[in-house]
């Protein structure tokens, strides 16, 4: 800087002005250009109405300009995610255990189940039949994506294909992914909020899901309907011709320690209305200690 000084005498005399003046003079004459450019651009915008908009904080914000996707499309997809994943979190919780009665229901006959379930984390799962008699014992086991069935009529543990976990459970509407409440929407899909809307004082969110191209799974999308507290009111279960199959509803929803609870749940088949499985919560506690063993083969097929 002082050898370029030396050789520009204007540099030499600019020292002895203050700091503040100089700073003032640049800003002067960058804001000089800015306006003059501007006209170039659009004469008949005056210097006001520049000033106007540059300061409007409605105008639109930097990122976006600089961003290939539209930020409120970055925002959507962000707070669609956390509205699953806290979905999830609230129907799993660090752990839970449940004990529930499953009511399968066809034109010209009914039966129930009494089930007991337990989760820890968003991988593991443990359910088993506890009544009627005929199948009691039946049990599944979810490690991650890995399942593992007991039957106690031929006392042999048996490893779930990946291609069945979308097969129905005992006979029911639901899938064994429903009963072991897995996280595959939130691991396979892109999510969309598509909707809000007000509903008995509360504000709902409706999700389209997309799978992800390499996702094994089959249906084509889903569509979660949540309330602000994260209890799931709908989802829908949509094929890869963009046709609806089957839908769960849940209602009677009470309040279980702080976070709140859907009691009972249907799963039916749109072209067959007459169809439909129901499962009715009875017993629900969350973030309880469970022991170690619980998650594990041998607890599978023999239950301390």
């Amino acid at each position: 800087m002082a050898r370029l000084a030396s050789n520009y005498p204007a540099l030499n005399r600019l020292r002895s002005v203050p700091l503040e003046l100089v700073n003032a003079v640049m800003l002067s004459a960058a804001l000089t250009a800015t306006v003059l450019a501007s006209d170039k651009i659009n004469p008949a915008t005056s210097a006001t109405q520049q000033s106007i908009q540059f300061s409007n904080p409605q105008s639109t914000p930097l990122s976006s300009l600089l961003s290939n996707q539209p930020s409120n499309q970055l925002a959507n997809h962000e707070s669609a995610q956390e509205m699953i994943q806290k979905a999830m979190d609230n129907w799993r919780g660090l752990t839970s255990s449940s004990l529930l009665t499953m009511v399968i229901h066809r034109p010209d006959w009914e039966r129930s189940m009494t089930v007991q379930g337990w989760t820890q984390g968003d991988k593991q799962s443990l359910v088993r039949v506890t009544d009627p008699k005929v199948d009691a014992g039946n049990a599944f086991l979810i490690d991650d994506k890995q399942m593992w069935s007991y039957s106690p009529k031929i006392n042999r543990v048996i490893k779930v294909p990946s291609s069945m976990m979308s097969q129905s459970w005992m006979g029911s509407d639901f899938s064994n992914k429903d009963v072991s409440r897995t996280t595959e929407l939130l691991d396979d899909y892109s999510h969309r909020l598509i909707a809000t809307e007000e509903l008995d004082g509360h504000r709902v969110y409706t999700i389209e899901s997309i799978p992800h191209e390499s996702a094994p799974v089959v249906w084509g999308k889903q569509v979660t309907v949540l309330r602000d507290d994260w209890v799931m009111l709908r989802q829908e279960f949509w094929d890869q011709d963009n046709q609806l199959v089957k839908a769960m509803e849940c209602d009677d929803i009470e309040p279980v320690g702080k976070r709140s609870v859907a009691m009972r749940c249907r799963m039916s088949q749109v072209e067959k209305v007459e169809e439909w499985t129901e499962i009715r919560n009875q017993n629900v506690h969350f973030d309880i200690i469970l022991p170690s063993y619980m998650f594990t083969l041998s607890n599978l097929r023999n239950p301390r």
